[in-house]
Order: structure tokens, then C-alpha cells, then sequence
């Protein structure tokens, strides 16, 4: 089933595997560079690639080295990205990736913000080096407004740049999952507290980008439960089954594998369009493999979302076809090296 054809939005997918955003940091000034087109360009027989996190607004960057599609001089070198992608017959998103919290100001210039001064218990990557995470400062309720209009921005920047729609990044500890969470969200407005208020910035995002581009072209990242980056999300199954009735049927939603099979399940009962499932969940030593992916799209998954496999493996979809070996990657060249980024080649015969 991995290697069989689906309808997404306004998009033919010539297959069922998802390339998975992964933080590369190689751009240049917020920027992406030449390899980059070359990268994505190469894995372009994905049925659908979702870029790296891409920070919406400035303080929005959550690391140095990492892209953004807020300014025209990033707008115009995406441009050459997404034009490499299309040439090669590819399908891309891009992956809207608000830092919150997780950020420094050596990175961005600007203090990090969040749903309240609550500091993460974890480090965060500055020009400087690692370093414990800041305590961030807690956005006022018109602030939180702006915040949301920044992912409608975005995403009217992200299309502009030539990507056929936008992932809103809601998982993994950066903003939208903050508001999620009990511990990072301690606000007493509309936007903490209940369930109700620990969705509103998720569902308002969602809402925003989707006036702003067209629900067929947005989608949503949610990892139910994953503690990376210190989250914790009480009554999360409860959370998660209001925030699915909450949002608008946009073009699909895309879960990591971070709670266990019957609340994945529940989710994809209760989700109308496409489901999207990341069988690897939080970043672990191996690669999700084409068995698991089969066994997901047997569950109900509509897409199955690869992330490691990828990164040394441009032609992962004929090395499924034809039941070929993966090759490894050096963790060390995940981020900022030269070698490790496009120097993997296609499998040789």
C-alpha cells in the first residue's frame, strides 16, 4: 500500500510516504542556501516533503542556522527550493515552526516568549553553544492575537515562495504545544486553564493559515503526549479528542507515534481527512522501517511520515519498491556540516 497512489487536498500523490521534517540548520541568514534546493530536489519522488521547521516571525527562530519565510529576501530563496522540488516531479510543504519558549535572544535578537514565564527544563542551541533554556517571556492576550496572524502571515509567504501549502509544527515543545501543555501553560485568559483555553491558540493558528491560503493546502503536526523538551499535557486523550472536534477539516493532520496504539487509533476514528502517522515518535536510534509503515496504513493511516530514513536514503521510495538496503547516517553531520547533507547518493546496482 506504501507505493499506491493518494488524493491530498488539490494534490495526486504518486505515493504514501512522507518525507518528515528534520532541523537541518544550514541556512545563511534565515535563509535557505543552494544545497538546500539540491536536498529537497534529490527526494523528490516522496509522494509529499515537509521542510525543516520554518520560523513564521522572528522571534519565532529556534535555533541559530535555521530558515524563515517572514522577510521577501527568504521568500525569493525559497523560491529556488521549490522550483528545484517541482522540476524533479516533487510535491512540498512547509513546515511552520514557532520556537516559543525554546529559543535564545543570541539567536533571534529577541527575549523568547511563551504562554507564561515558565523556562523549560532543557538546553537550547546558541551561536555560543549549548545552554539551559531561558525563562521566557509570557505574551499578553493581544500579543497571543499577533502571534496567531503570524502563522496566516506565513503561510501567505510560504505560498508566495511556490510551496503547495503549509504544516503548522504543534508538536515536539515548541509554541502551539506549549499552549497545549498543563505545565507551560499556566495562563488564567481565554487561553489556559480548561481544555477549552489550552486548544484556542492550536485551533485559532489552524483557523488563520487556513483563511489565509485555503484548508486544502494546511495541515497540522501533533505528537499526543510526547514530553520532548519538557511538556506535559494532562487528560491528554481528552485534550486531543476536543482538539480534533476544534479544528477545521483542513488537508490533513500528521501524528507522531508518542502515545500508544489505541489512542492513535481513537485519533484516527475521530479525524474526517487525511492521517498522516509517524511511526518513529520521538527521536530514537533507529529508523522507522517499511514494515511498520505498512502495518500502520492497515490500521487506517492515510500517509506514513519518515524522517532518519531519509537523510541518507534520497531514493527511499524505489529502495521500498524493490526491497533494497538503508543506509545509516553519522549523527554528528545531522546539523550545520558540509558532508552528510547531499552527498548521499542513489542506490547503485
Amino acid at each position: 500500500m506504501l507505493l499506491t497512489s493518494y488524493r491530498l487536498g488539490n494534490l495526486t500523490l504518486p505515493n504514501r510516504l512522507v518525507m518528515a521534517p528534520m532541523t537541518r540548520a544550514r541556512a545563511v541568514d534565515g535563509s535557505p542556501v543552494a544545497t538546500t534546493a539540491t536536498y529537497y530536489a534529490q527526494r523528490a519522488t516522496a509522494g509529499l516533503i515537509v521542510t525543516e521547521g520554518v520560523h513564521p516571525n522572528a522571534v519565532g527562530q529556534a535555533g541559530p542556522f535555521m530558515p524563515g519565510v517572514h522577510t521577501p529576501e527568504q521568500v525569493e530563496a525559497w523560491r529556488v527550493v521549490t522550483d528545484a522540488v517541482h522540476a524533479n516531479g516533487g510535491r512540498i510543504f512547509a513546515q511552520l515552526m514557532h520556537g516559543g519558549r525554546i529559543g535564545h535572544v543570541e539567536v533571534a535578537g529577541h527575549h523568547p516568549v511563551g504562554p507564561s514565564a515558565i523556562a523549560a527544563r532543557s538546553e537550547v542551541f546558541t551561536p555560543s553553544g549549548v545552554t539551559p533554556a531561558p525563562v521566557p517571556r509570557a505574551l499578553s492576550t493581544s500579543e497571543v492575537r499577533g502571534e496567531v496572524q503570524a502563522f496566516a502571515g506565513a503561510a501567505r509567504h510560504a505560498v508566495d515562495a511556490g510551496f503547495d501549502g503549509v504544516e503548522l509544527h504543534g508538536a515536539n515543545g515548541y509554541l502551539i504545544q506549549q499552549f497545549l501543555s498543563s505545565n507551560a501553560n499556566q495562563r488564567t485568559d481565554a487561553y489556559g486553564g480548561s481544555i477549552g483555553g489550552r486548544i484556542r491558540f492550536a485551533v485559532e493558528a489552524v483557523e488563520a493559515a487556513a483563511d489565509a491560503i485555503g484548508a486544502d493546502r494546511v495541515g497540522v503536526r501533533l505528537s499526543p503526549g510526547g514530553e520532548v523538551q519538557d511538556i506535559v499535557e494532562s487528560e491528554m486523550p481528552a485534550l486531543y479528542d476536543a482538539l480534533l472536534k476544534a479544528l477545521p477539516d483542513i488537508a490533513y493532520i500528521h501524528v507522531l507515534a508518542t502515545a500508544d496504539d489505541e489512542v492513535l487509533m481513537g485519533l484516527r476514528k475521530a479525524w474526517p481527512t487525511a492521517f498522516i502517522l509517524n511511526p518513529g515518535g520521538q527521536i530514537g536510534p533507529h529508523e522507522s522501517t517499511r514494515e511498520q509503515g505498512e502495518r500502520w496504513l492497515a490500521n487506517g493511516a492515510d500517509l506514513i511520515s519518515y524522517g532518519r530514513a531519509y537523510l541518507a536514503n534520497p531514493d527511499l521510495v524505489e529502495r521500498f519498491r524493490l526491497g533494497l538496503p538503508l543506509v545509516g547516517t553519522d549523527r554528528e553531520t545531522w546539523f550545520q556540516t558540509p558532508q552528510g547533507y547531499v552527498d548521499y547518493p542513489s542506490y547503485q546496482h
